[in-house]
């Protein structure tokens, strides 16, 4: 039987700063579920209290953004456990998926484990691999992560329950997935097309990586790579090695923006001007004159 649930507080979102409920309230309230939603966890005495006196046998963390701390993982006979988006050790922290895409992974995956006092550091109960796709966005595969992770989390408890759950130390080296921070969303024409694309899904649909153009912000939401071959057949001119990185080499609303990197050539297929809605690069030449020649910064 579930006693309850414990999410985050409500939040003021939008333009006319609403209380908005987490997806997790929502479910709960629809469910009669009882619902704490404490400020904090570290030192709130009342809430750990009530941790006790509802006495479960197990604790289930996902996506909750706190650290449990000692008082709360030794309250459970079956004890903590989390639901982590990559496989562990790789990618500890807040923004697994996110680093997963952004380094170019091919592969990623998602993790239950026992949870202990140090972040992400815990026992591992069961994995399941995911192949990344070329041109996944960091939310698609959030998506997708969301729903295989479900399907792990509920075999892992069904597991536990029989008494049949691995159990396996944390083996070989780790990394850590830290936030994100706006600073790292601008594209840097000096990388490889190959780092820039990752970038671009990356922060898709986070914060958009963004390009410099007459001091204006373009952010670029989808773009695929060209060799230079392929360009210079669909632009009917040879792409050369002497040309900047970062320079628009074709703008045309019917076939689209094109812009030189360092290894290739990038084919923008999705942008958004400052103050203006998402739409394919053709649409926004319709209405945006970009300057061939003109360097990005």
């Amino acid at each position: 039987m579930l006693f309850g649930v414990v999410t985050a507080v409500d939040k003021k979102k939008g333009r006319g700063m609403k209380l908005s409920e987490s997806d997790v309230k929502v479910f709960a309230n629809e469910k009669n579920i009882p619902i704490y939603q404490p400020e904090r966890v570290k030192g709130n005495i009342e809430f750990i209290e009530k941790i006790k006196e509802i006495n479960p046998d197990l604790i289930c963390v996902v996506a909750y953004g706190k650290i449990l701390p000692k008082e709360i993982l030794d309250i459970p006979s079956k004890g903590c456990i989390n639901l982590h988006a990559s496989l562990l050790p790789k990618y500890r922290g807040a923004a697994p998926i996110q680093w997963s895409v952004l380094n170019g992974d091919k592969e990623t995956g998602v993790t239950t484990m026992y949870m202990d006092e140090k972040m992400d550091e815990g026992d591992i109960i069961l994995q399941e691999k995911v192949k990344i796709g070329e041109y996944e966005t960091t939310g698609e595969l959030w998506e997708r992560l969301s729903h295989i992770g479900a399907s792990l989390l509920v075999n892992t408890i069904k597991q536990i329950e029989k008494g049949t759950a691995p159990r396996k130390q944390q083996e070989g080296n780790y990394s850590i997935a830290p936030m994100l921070d706006k600073s790292m969303a601008k594209i840097d024409f000096e990388n490889t097309i190959e780092e820039i694309k990752s970038k671009i899904y990356g922060l898709n649909p986070i914060m958009g990586a963004y390009v410099i153009y007459e001091e204006k912000m373009i952010k670029i939401w989808q773009a695929r790579i060209l060799s230079n071959n392929e360009a210079s057949d669909i632009l009917q001119k040879n792409i050369t090695e002497e040309i900047q990185p970062g320079t628009i080499i074709k703008a045309d609303s019917k076939i689209g923006l094109y812009i030189k990197a360092k290894n290739g050539v990038l084919k923008v297929l999705e942008m958004q001007g400052e103050k203006a809605k998402k739409m394919t690069s053709n649409d926004f030449l319709r209405g945006n004159k970009l300057e061939v020649g003109t360097i990005l910064k």
